[in-house]
């Protein structure tokens, strides 16, 4: 019975996760901003942006409840960041205006906006802290452990296998992914922070 359970908590863990974190609809974002890198570049890209949004998926999953009493933050206020911070990157993208900073020595996409928050967003990170709230075993804690280990590897398969696409559409197919890509993001953001308004109001009310 305890293995039967397990297995369900495994498949709700990967499920929900692949579902929130997309890696098939992250292809298009990640094409756009590593469009001005090279290939190993990118590749590095794509591996730091997963273990980016790996650490701050279990960091939240042991002490997240932690955290933001501590901080006296909100999961609205979360949300409401995280879309105004893809906002910002999502209107580079559509304007033309990432090609310069991304060009830049100093700045990784990976870590930002990459591995968070579009990868560890706010609904990937309310996910998993739900999800570590039904671990009382080893036997749960490995379901639980596994199917966070699975999206991720997932997520790392579908950027890793997108540059083959990139060197197919060339420069011109470069740029309309580029702006699918802010459009997108724009869309995500701009659902994050309804949801925030929204949590605020009912919280209100």
């Amino acid at each position: 019975m305890s293995t039967v359970l397990n297995g369900v908590l495994l498949t709700e863990t990967f499920v929900t996760l692949f579902v929130i974190m997309d890696p098939v609809g992250t292809v298009p974002i990640f094409l756009g901003l590593t469009s001005g890198r090279s290939p190993a570049s990118a590749r590095r890209a794509a591996w730091q942006a997963v273990a980016v949004s790996f650490v701050v998926i279990t960091v939240f999953a042991f002490f997240g409840q932690q955290i933001l009493a501590y901080l006296n933050i909100s999961l609205p206020a979360l949300q409401g960041a995280g879309g105004l911070l893809l906002l910002l990157v999502a209107l580079e993208l559509l304007t033309g205006n990432e090609k310069e900073p991304t060009a830049a020595a100093g700045t990784n996409v990976a870590l930002v906006p990459l591995g968070t928050p579009l990868l560890a967003g706010p609904g990937a990170i309310v996910a998993t802290m739900l999800f570590s709230r039904r671990v009382h075993s080893w036997s749960d804690f490995a379901a639980v452990a596994l199917g966070i280990v699975l999206v991720h590897v997932a997520l790392w398969l579908a950027m890793r296998y997108s540059l083959p696409i990139l060197r197919l559409i060339r420069e011109s197919g470069v740029l309309l992914v580029t702006r699918i890509a802010g459009l997108l993001l724009s869309a995500i953001a701009v659902q994050l922070i309804a949801d925030s308004v929204r949590a605020f109001v009912a919280g209100q009310g």
